[in-house]
């Protein structure tokens, strides 16, 4: 259903260097990077047929985060959702809500890790057991 995912950043060298250490846990390697017509860098991380994009906003205005929207990135066990939660604070990112782990819910168990990027976007690393 989904072609891409893009968000705005105010300092698109600061979020190249944060995605690439936190989408590289997934496999992901170095963006594409392309400025469009009007003079906009875009980068676009590219991985298993899936795009994540981060741009400088085109409008000239700051970027800014949606209250109510998060990222989820698939991740393949517990550690790599640890993993990229650590990446993530480390290179940058704040921790919120409950530590990575595992939650019981009418869903299931997932387990979780929330966190979010330099620019407050909320990004979440989630694992489907079983």
């Amino acid at each position: 259903m989904l072609n891409h995912i893009m968000i705005g950043s105010n300092d698109i060298e600061r979020s190249k260097a944060f995605y690439t250490k936190v989408l590289g846990v997934l496999g992901a390697g170095e963006p594409m990077a392309h400025v469009n017509d009007t003079g906009q860098t875009r980068l676009f991380y590219i991985h298993n047929g899936d795009t994540f994009s981060i741009s400088e906003p085109i409008n000239g205005e700051p970027a800014n985060c949606a209250n109510g929207f998060t990222i989820g990135f698939k991740c393949d066990s517990l550690d790599q959702v640890k993993e990229l939660h650590d990446v993530a604070v480390a290179n940058g990112g704040t921790t919120c809500e409950d530590p990575p782990g595992p939650r019981e819910g009418s869903m299931g168990v997932m387990n979780l890790c929330y966190f979010t990027d330099p620019d407050g976007h909320k990004i979440c690393g989630i694992h489907r057991p079983g």
